[in-house]
């Protein structure tokens, strides 16, 4: 990507081998309701920087892909009526000089351009209920087979088809590594009833892994699957009551492709008075540390 504006905050801590976790700024823009939203967004940061880690919030800035936000970037990411961004609208907003706030594979794909190869976010895209006829699979998936990255999610929101991602997943040769467990998350369940074949017990395994997946492999990520802490997790009966009444609302009111998984979201944000969204932010602040530690080791090991 020939046109990348990296923040000099970013540039030094490239340049000096220190360790970097890029964040997306989809969950900043569309994620949260206004102020939260900007609250959250240095929150996010401070996390990574009081534990000696340079943030790289990603987003498309007047048609730049920008790696590091200053203020004026953050503010329009936050304060702005944006485009939320994948891979295949960079282009199109390169070319218009538009804003964009990034998605988890926009961001992957501009972070690995830039060299960075830790990523945190809440929870992956992935293959959507009844794909079979709609074909609906978010771009994440085949994103993080082609870019260098490592990315901590707290797996995959209960609202997708979690084996048929896991499915996916295998078949384009992206490692799935739980982090401490072997127990998939479910986003706001620390468990999804699928297991993984692979754990790893801290960052500097994962390193280790990362360093060894790129003697093996020419491209493609690696996902870590972080579950949020037993004591954050939302209710599991609540979960499963307000899940089903989400599908039924969006039957009844005959909401199909693309358009469910936003209803969804925002069905359940609603109908849970907001419990889900706590879960949410928790479970992105549980990720930022782990991808901490895993930046932290990966620079260890390759400074």
């Amino acid at each position: 990507m020939s046109t990348l504006n990296i923040a000099p905050e970013v540039a030094l801590a490239m340049a000096e081998g220190r360790p970097i976790v890029a964040l997306e700024s989809t969950i900043i823009s569309h994620g949260l309701p206004r102020p939260r939203n900007r609250e959250a967004a240095q929150e996010f940061e401070s996390i990574l920087r009081d534990l000696g880690v340079t943030p790289a919030t990603v987003a498309v800035i007047d048609g730049i892909p920008t790696v590091g936000l200053d203020a004026e970037g953050l503010a329009t990411i936050a304060d702005k009526d944006i485009a939320k961004a994948s891979v295949r609208d960079l282009p199109i907003l390169m070319a218009k000089g538009l804003s964009g706030a990034t998605t988890v594979a926009a961001t992957a794909h501009i972070a690995a351009r830039a060299g960075i190869r830790v990523f945190a976010t809440g929870g992956l895209g992935g293959v959507h209920r009844g794909a079979s006829d709609t074909f609906d699979e978010s771009a994440d998936l085949s994103t993080l087979a082609d870019a260098r990255i490592t990315v901590v999610s707290a797996g995959v929101k209960s609202v997708l088809d979690i084996p048929g991602t896991l499915e996916r997943l295998e078949t384009l040769s992206v490692p799935v590594i739980g982090y401490g467990t072997t127990a998939f998350p479910a986003f706001w369940l620390r468990e999804s009833g699928y297991t993984l074949d692979w754990a790893a017990e801290n960052g500097t395994e994962i390193a280790a892994i990362m360093r060894a997946h790129d003697d093996t492999a020419d491209r493609g990520g690696i996902v870590v699957a972080n579950p949020i802490p037993l004591d954050q997790q939302w209710d599991p009966a609540e979960h499963d009551r307000v899940l089903a009444q989400a599908f039924a609302a969006a039957d009844a009111q005959g909401v199909r492709g693309k358009a469910v998984t936003p209803f969804l979201l925002g069905y359940i944000v609603e109908a849970s008075g907001g419990r889900s969204l706590e879960v949410n932010l928790d479970l992105v602040r549980n990720n930022i540390r782990v991808a901490a530690e895993i930046a932290t080791a990966w620079s260890a090991l390759t400074r």
